[in-house]
């Protein structure tokens, strides 16, 4: 009865994971043939009427966007965090009256700790840090395809843009906690079982507002989740290495190929253990110069550093893996 009562567990997690993957790739796509679909239809009226609405509704993402509790609590997140499972381990307090960019490393694959952490509440993210709200930012791209983007605004994302940034730091009170994925699509390359690599050592827009809005920087790393996806590498000058370089730079993000367990869909059960590090304090002042970005940059890729190091060993890394920036 033990086993079968395991085996259930595990079937229930993994369906919550498969239809968070299912998600990731496809319901964008889904959505907009949706769309299309019904406006040659006979309900052809409800896309008519979601597409008035949807533009006047159009600069809702970048103003805060729509966030919706009861999608962040979801019973099929505590699944989700448990399939791993993902863990949020904290090591500092964050004050409710400030604001803070968090940087949020590596991207992985598909950004599993992040999402778990941040995007859900099933990780004990408002426990952990009362009177906070976790905003994680992604592709403003996105919020521009109908349904999809009031389905992530729900979960408490905004667009990675400009706008959307300084209205979170400047017009939204304090308490926030906005969530940077530095490395982009660039680090989603890069990820692999066994590699411990960072890209950000020539991105400082982030430091940069973080000092305009006067933004305490917060560095974060998801142990495992480089393992969750073996990728298939391209060699450099191939044909499909050009391919994902040139999609990287056109749309945002790279299509990867991966092979995870389960006919290679879902991820391989590897724990993730997300440790959200002390903040950096950061003056505010409304043009930095060059030189002042450069030392907070530093800064925060030294404390970086030192919070993969600290915590590598209790996280199943051994002590010789090493962080790479990049």
């Amino acid at each position: 009865m033990a086993q079968e009562t395991m085996q259930g567990k595990e079937f229930v997690q993994k369906l919550s994971v498969l239809q968070w993957v299912l998600t990731f790739l496809l319901m964008g796509v889904s959505c907009v043939v949706l769309m299309v679909y019904l406006m040659f239809s006979s309900l052809w009226l409800l896309p008519v009427l979601y597409t008035v609405w949807m533009l006047k509704d159009w600069n809702t993402p970048e103003r805060g966007g729509r966030r919706v509790e009861w999608l962040r609590n979801w019973t099929v997140w505590k699944h989700f965090r448990d399939y791993f499972p993902v863990k949020l381990v904290k090591t500092a307090e964050l004050s409710p009256s400030k604001n803070y960019i968090v940087g949020s490393h590596p991207h992985g694959i598909m950004c599993v700790g992040a999402f778990s952490c941040f995007s859900s509440e099933r990780a004990g993210f408002s426990q952990a840090f009362p009177g906070m709200r976790a905003i994680l930012v992604t592709l403003a791209g996105l919020f521009k395809l109908p349904l999809y983007r009031d389905y992530i605004m729900a979960a408490g994302m905004c667009p990675v843009s400009r706008p959307s940034l300084e209205f979170l730091l400047s017009r939204n009170g304090t308490g926030n906690v906005v969530v940077i994925v530095i490395g982009g699509a660039a680090e989603s390359l890069a990820s692999s079982p066994g590699v411990n690599t960072v890209v950000m050592r020539q991105r400082k827009g982030f430091v940069r507002l973080a000092l305009e809005y006067g933004a305490d920087l917060v560095p974060v790393y998801s142990f495992g989740e480089n393992e969750l996806f073996k990728q298939v590498v391209f060699s450099e000058g191939s044909v499909m290495r050009q391919l994902q370089t040139a999609f990287k730079k056109v749309m945002g993000f790279a299509p990867c190929l991966f092979i995870g367990e389960s006919w290679g869909v879902l991820p391989f059960r590897i724990p993730i253990t997300t440790v959200v590090g002390s903040p950096i304090s950061v003056p505010q002042v409304s043009c930095p110069p060059e030189e002042m970005v450069d030392h907070y940059h530093s800064l925060y890729m030294e404390a970086l550093s030192q919070l993969f190091h600290t915590h590598k060993t209790s996280c199943g890394l051994s002590d010789t893996h090493q962080l790479q920036i990049i």
